[in-house]
């Protein structure tokens, strides 16, 4: 598996294909153990021992790379439903999996099914996360096992070209939580709150109501949130050295419509002094999300 990680393309799914055949290979023999064995030896007080689940990460792999590195290759779009497909069958609900499943159906115009699947991935450890962060309690506690950070930030995505922007807003700041120097969270988070005020203001024009103070209040405060999410991101792009161009541009862009930056922001997102400069794998923003 290890393997399958530090290689791309095929490679890697040569290695991901190996291990999973260890793996089987591995709960076979595990599932032929005496009554007495699994006894003293249960499985949930050794992590060593491999899970279904395990398997299905593996197959979700497999299936992510026919999903970006081999995209192009001539039937890639079936055999990347093939192993999500797979994944699903070892562990029906692996939220990656079913994230990957979303991905997939985006891809290929199916958008309402996507938006199922996506919604039931996030509400498998949303909810929970919210109420470790609410209360005391850790992940172990809770017995929920969250999404690594990157998957989270495709998470957010997903939910923003879903339009379920109260949503990702909960996913993104549950990311700054954890770390507040990726610049790609910030842009995302203003890019989710200048898309929640065009779509309060296009509702109220189809409406052809009059504004009320509240609403005026409100949508105040989502352009200076937007503002202040995408000045902390540009700060953040020029300290940490990042090499996304698209990305910058949207930046800008927003930040124009909405007036300019904010003043009287803290000198640099983040706290720590000394950073590296981001990498490409650091901050994937395709290309700016459409408006």
């Amino acid at each position: 598996m290890y393997l399958g990680q530090i290689h791309t393309g095929q490679p890697a799914i040569n290695y991901y294909t190996r291990g999973i055949q260890v793996l089987l290979s591995a709960l076979d023999k595990q599932a032929q153990t005496t009554a007495q064995a699994a006894a003293a030896f249960p499985p949930d007080e050794d992590r060593e021992l491999p899970t279904l689940k395990d398997v299905s990460v593996a197959y979700c792999s497999i299936a992510e790379i026919y999903l970006t590195d081999l995209c192009m290759e001539e039937g890639a779009a079936d055999k990347c439903r093939e192993f999500i497909e797979k994944a699903l069958h070892y562990h029906h609900d692996n939220p990656e999996a079913l994230q990957l499943m979303a991905s997939y159906l985006f891809s290929t115009d199916r958008n309402q099914e996507g938006k199922e699947y996506l919604l039931k991935s996030v509400g498998l450890w949303l909810p929970a996360q919210k109420q470790i962060t609410a209360s005391s309690c850790t992940e172990e506690d809770a017995q929920i096992e969250i999404p690594p950070y990157e998957s989270r930030i495709t998470t957010a995505k997903l939910l923003i070209e879903s339009e379920e922007y109260e949503m990702a807003v909960d996913v993104l700041e549950g990311l700054l939580e954890e770390d507040d120097e990726v610049v790609q969270v910030w842009y995302l988070s203003g890019w989710v709150c200048y898309l929640q005020l065009e779509k309060a203001k296009e509702q109220q024009e189809r409406e052809k109501k009059e504004v009320t103070e509240e609403e005026k209040e409100e949508w105040k405060a989502l352009k200076e949130a937007a503002r202040s999410y995408l000045t902390n991101a540009k700060k953040l792009y020029g300290k940490l050295r990042c090499d996304d161009q698209p990305m910058l541009e949207h930046v800008e862009q927003l930040l124009s419509e909405l007036g300019g930056e904010t003043e009287g922001e803290e000198e640099d997102p983040g706290s720590d002094e000394d950073s590296e400069p981001c990498s490409d794998d650091d901050e994937e923003v395709e290309a700016p999300m459409e408006h």
